[in-house]
């Protein structure tokens, strides 16, 4: 028995020519194929290794979608954000395992006063990075290799413009082609019918009388149905969303743009929003905690052209300038300006609230930043990113319920050391952790109360 194979596809054996079994495989070397002529038996086992081989390469772990799923809300493969860049990174490691170590529990290495821990930690103004202990080695190895091959943009400005122009022309273009086809078809219709009649009236046969479209019965009727549809569509879909507003930009009294200090000059968040990790509130900082630098910086020198989200350039210097006159700040004397009673002659800014919750929600920032070790972005997005804040996530209930069931808890958090059985139970290697919803997440009371 001899094995005749091409490359391709896998084909159980069908076909029998002359005593010779015909399979299709994919592509398989010289050195193989004189593996198959020793024998049936021999032959049946190379065939199997290479079955196994290719269900575990497909079954290899997708470095993208890891990366995508866990480590984009704060970092970049090509530039420092919340945390730094992670293209070559895995290189600068002590060894593969710690790196291991740092993305299951970075805590725990800063803890034990690791150096190399310890600088990261502080260079990124001390940010506990989020744990990840339910992250196969060969999952980080994954990431690591995907993000090492990640290359820089190398398509310029003008060119992403004339393609943009190109695939709007071409929209345009469709759209006309579109309606004229249709038109034609509603001509030839037409003609059809008067073609129809033409030839029943020749040859003497009663045409019936045509009933216009607006008194068809039939038309009438698919109209009503669809108008019901998109009514009953429109109410429920407006129902569903009521006091949901994603994507929620307003225009604020000041142009604060947070690419600039939070992505560009890497400012912590909790710079501003001190109380994110201490009470129910971010809060929203007054304006002597911008003074804190703005005393110093007068004018607006960077090299990024700042832009409103209907593409209006934006002065930095003035808008600064908008800030000095609501503090009260005199930048020609340097000092504040004063009242007759002393005070400084202050306004609050009148900031625009842009994430809401409806009142019968409870919301708790420390519960999350502080004990959960959740990440700004995971809620409010790419936040260094953007120049105009706006709400990036629905906030919907749905949306909350499935951020607890796939979000584990960090057990070696305080907070939780009521939990004694699961942390036994994650030392026993029982199970790799426990999400928000094993803990009462999912629960009512937990939010409306």
């Amino acid at each position: 028995m001899c094995f005749r194979i091409q490359h391709c596809v896998v084909v159980l054996p069908t076909l029998q020519h002359k005593g010779k079994l015909i399979f299709k495989f994919i592509h398989v070397p010289e050195s193989i194929l004189q593996l198959f002529r020793i024998g049936s038996r021999t032959a049946l086992a190379v065939f199997c290794a290479l079955i196994l081989f290719s269900n575990t390469a497909s079954a290899a772990p997708d470095g993208k979608a890891l990366f995508q799923s866990n480590c984009a809300s704060c970092h970049n493969p090509l530039k420092d954000a919340t945390g730094p860049a992670l293209k070559g990174i895995n290189a600068t490691f002590p060894s593969k395992e710690w790196g291991y170590s740092w993305v299951h529990n970075s805590a725990a290495l800063i803890a034990a006063g690791d150096k190399t821990a310890v600088e990261i930690f502080n260079k990124f103004n001390k940010t506990p990075m989020t744990a990840f202990p339910q992250l196969k080695n060969e999952e980080i190895d994954a990431i690591f290799a995907y993000v090492n091959s990640v290359q820089p943009p190398t398509v310029a400005k003008a060119e992403v413009g004339q393609q943009q122009e190109s695939s709007e022309g071409s929209g345009y273009l469709y759209t006309i082609i579109t309606l004229s086809l249709l038109v034609l078809v509603i001509i030839l219709w037409r003609a059809n019918q008067s073609l129809g009649r033409a030839a029943n009236e020749k040859e003497g046969i009663v045409n019936e009388k045509e009933v216009p479209l607006y008194r068809n019965k039939v038309v009438i009727a698919i109209v009503a149905i669809l108008a019901f549809i998109m009514a009953g569509y429109w109410l429920v879909n407006g129902a569903i969303n009521e006091g949901r507003q994603q994507n929620y930009r307003p225009l604020q009294p000041i142009f604060y743009s947070h690419k600039v200090h939070a992505g560009v000059n890497q400012i912590n968040c909790l710079y501003c929003h001190s109380s994110a990790e201490k009470s129910k509130h971010s809060m929203i900082p007054s304006s002597n905690v911008c003074m804190n630098c703005h005393k110093q910086i007068a004018e607006y020198t960077g090299t990024e052209v700042l832009k409103t989200a209907e593409g209006k350039t934006v002065n930095g210097t003035e808008e600064i300038k908008k800030l000095y006159a609501y503090a009260g700040w005199d930048a020609a004397a340097k000092k504040y300006k004063l009242k007759a009673d002393g005070s400084i002659d202050a306004t609050p800014i009148q900031w625009t609230k842009i994430h809401n919750l409806p009142d019968h929600v409870y919301f708790n920032h420390a519960q999350h930043v502080k004990v959960g070790q959740i990440q700004c972005q995971r809620c409010h997005g790419p936040i260094q990113e953007m120049d105009e804040v706006y709400q990036f996530a629905p906030l919907s209930m749905g949306w909350c319920i499935n951020c607890h069931r796939q979000t584990q808890v960090q057990m070696d958090n305080d907070y939780y050391s009521i939990f004694q059985k699961y942390r036994d139970e994650i030392k026993a290697g029982k199970r790799t952790g426990v999400t928000e919803a094993e803990m009462g997440g999912t629960e009512c009371q937990k939010c409306h109360y």
